[in-house]
């Protein structure tokens, strides 16, 4: 960790890249710095060597201690990036396969994790206590590996495309697959998305609803996408049945090596994972809703519809996820291309930090209600408010409903 804070002062000078054999310069000063987002799947192979020499058994709780202690912490000290590509830059970054293998890399490494708790879920060194924190760590390795599936499932390469589904594979979250691309990006600040939180509507309130929400949209759309092509749901091309597919058999070789009891700690960590994820969701688009054409049709998503973030260190540990106004306006950009622009919304600090607050409704409105506000200029009316809520919260701003 420390050695990210003094990277980050050190590398923002530009790198020489290799694009088909030539030396061109790119300038990407967090081209080195990528790597480290294998903290992330890595924290998952710490606890028991950590364990072993200090003694201290909070250590089967460094997930939780590095996401949401360390990373908050190393946000605020760092402070913002600052660094945009440029545009003559785009296509050697965009076909350099070094920052793919930033990405493929997370994989194995969250495997082998998963493998090394669950021997240890399996044994009776651990106290109950004790296996819930590495279960916790194991959990938001999970939700980060949401994350590198998001990605990756963005590529029109068959591979990566793949390896997306391997990744949600811990989480038991595949059909994200499918809602995500052909269902959040279309419907994304817009009252039918699930997935994007509503003024005045509560992390509690909002995580039910974008699971529930998501997963009955994944189903649809997937049953829409075979009947087009004349396939019935049973079928081997279908995306969610081999997503889950993934899933079944990762837990159960697991469970055939190490035991059906550790059962319990696998769904515990997939729970958290797929909850890390909609928090993230919850943030990341609250309140915000998307102009209406002449037409009535929803405007095309700009990156004035997505909460923006900037935070050096989030920025490296999620792949950019932070840039998320520029990867809703350009879906297609993989994510060490993506810009910070200056007209989307910004949040007052990285994700680390606002999952935290999100966490704390009275916090979360007083930090985040006056900026929607600020937002659509003064206009409440123009905001995504929660249907129940919405006749109190115009009242109380003056309009009419």
């Amino acid at each position: 960790m420390y050695f990210l804070a003094m990277s980050a002062g050190k590398s923002f000078s530009g790198a020489m890249v290799q694009t088909d054999g030539k030396s061109a310069t790119a300038l990407d000063p967090k081209r080195h710095l990528w790597i480290l987002g294998l903290i992330a799947p890595a924290s998952a192979l710490l606890p028991s060597q950590l364990v072993l020499r200090t003694g201290m058994e909070v250590f089967w709780w460094i997930g939780p201690v590095i996401v949401l202690m360390i990373i908050p912490i190393l946000d605020w000290i760092v402070g913002e990036d600052g660094s945009n590509p440029r545009d003559e830059d785009y296509d050697r970054l965009s076909n350099d396969r070094y920052y793919r293998w930033c990405t493929y890399l997370f994989l194995p490494v969250q495997m082998i994790g998963l493998l090394i708790a669950s021997a240890m879920w399996a044994g009776d060194d651990l106290s109950l206590l004790d296996k819930a924190g590495l279960a916790t760590t194991l959990g938001l390795v999970s939700g980060i590996g949401i994350n590198a599936a998001h990605e990756l499932g963005h590529r029109v390469e068959s591979l990566e495309r793949w390896l997306a589904k391997i990744a949600l594979a811990q989480s038991a979250y595949g059909h994200f697959f499918v809602e995500h691309n052909r269902g959040h990006h279309v419907r994304v600040a817009t009252p039918d998305d699930p997935a994007s939180a509503r003024l005045g509507e509560s992390l509690w309130e909002f995580l039910p609803r974008s699971a529930v929400g998501g997963f009955r949209s994944s189903i649809a759309l997937e049953k829409e996408r075979l009947a087009r092509r004349g396939q019935s749901w049973w079928n081997v091309h279908n995306h969610i049945l081999q997503a889950w597919s993934m899933s079944v058999v990762l837990f159960g070789g697991l469970m055939l090596v190490f035991g059906w009891h550790i059962l319990p700690w696998l769904v515990l960590q997939a729970m958290i994972g797929a909850g890390l994820l909609e928090t993230v969701n919850y943030v990341e688009h609250y309140g915000l809703l998307r102009e209406r054409r002449q037409d009535g049709r929803w405007a095309r998503c700009s990156p004035r519809d997505s909460w923006n973030s900037d935070r050096l260190v989030t920025n490296i540990f999620l792949f950019h996820l932070q840039r998320h106004s520029d990867h809703h306006a350009n879906p297609g950009r993989r994510y060490q291309t993506l810009r910070s622009c200056d007209v989307a919304p910004q949040l007052p600090a990285g994700y680390a930090t606002m999952i935290l607050v999100a966490a704390i409704p009275p916090l979360w409105r007083a930090v985040m209600d006056h900026r929607v506000l600020e937002h659509y200029g003064g206009d409440i009316t123009r905001a995504n408010i929660a249907p129940r809520k919405r006749a109190k919260i115009l009242t109380a701003h003056g309009a009419a409903a």
